[in-house]
């Protein structure tokens, strides 16, 4: 009989990284903008799940109060024992999550859940995976069966291959160990070429 935990292990085996490169991120990124009924708020959930590593929880968890647009910042409520904060609002932020509280505010939630279903509902854990999953299919990044936690994943070895301190990242991405943010040190091979 098979369990839920051999399932996991086998879909990993079978995935060929853990994480996207930059240029497949920025595709993943371009598609969720054009990919499915409600791009806005398909847009500025990956955009936000990217740039600050959340995993699909914690994006789930956002609430409205998270979000300071005058202030220009976003409260990030880490689980697993990671350490929250609040983390300044990156490139393109400010304007996805504006576009998507314009089609929220025209859908009058009865919640304050920043991100919310068609139902009017917070997101559920499976209709986001869903949704990674649909859009990495439009990206043409299927056969890398993307997942949430990968986009948190490519947060961390994007920011250590473009040489960010590996304590800024550890602080970033939540983490209560360096060790957990020390896998993400792994360079790419393309860096390897000009060592000697």
């Amino acid at each position: 009989m098979k369990t839920a935990s051999t399932n996991q292990n086998r879909s990993r085996r079978s995935r060929s990284r853990e994480y996207l490169t930059q240029p497949e991120v920025k595709r993943f990124l371009e598609a969720a903008k054009t990919q499915g009924r409600n791009p806005a708020r398909d847009y500025a959930m990956m955009l936000l799940t990217y740039q600050h590593g959340l995993r699909c929880s914690e994006l789930t968890g956002l609430r409205l109060s998270d979000v300071d647009l005058t202030e220009r910042t976003i409260n990030i409520n880490r689980l697993k024992s990671s350490i929250s904060g609040r983390h300044p609002l990156f490139t393109g932020e400010a304007r996805a999550i504006r576009d998507w509280l314009t089609v929220r505010e025209a859908m009058e939630p009865d919640t304050d859940a920043l991100f919310v279903s068609e139902q009017r509902r917070p997101l559920s854990r499976a209709t986001v995976d869903l949704l990674v999953k649909t859009i990495a299919e439009a990206a043409g990044l299927g056969k890398l069966n993307v997942h949430c936690h990968m986009l948190r994943h490519s947060a961390g070895y994007s920011m250590i291959n473009r040489g960010i301190d590996i304590r800024t990242v550890q602080t970033h991405l939540g983490h209560a160990r360096i060790d957990n943010t020390v896998r993400y040190t792994a360079l790419d091979h393309a860096k390897l070429k000009n060592l000697f």
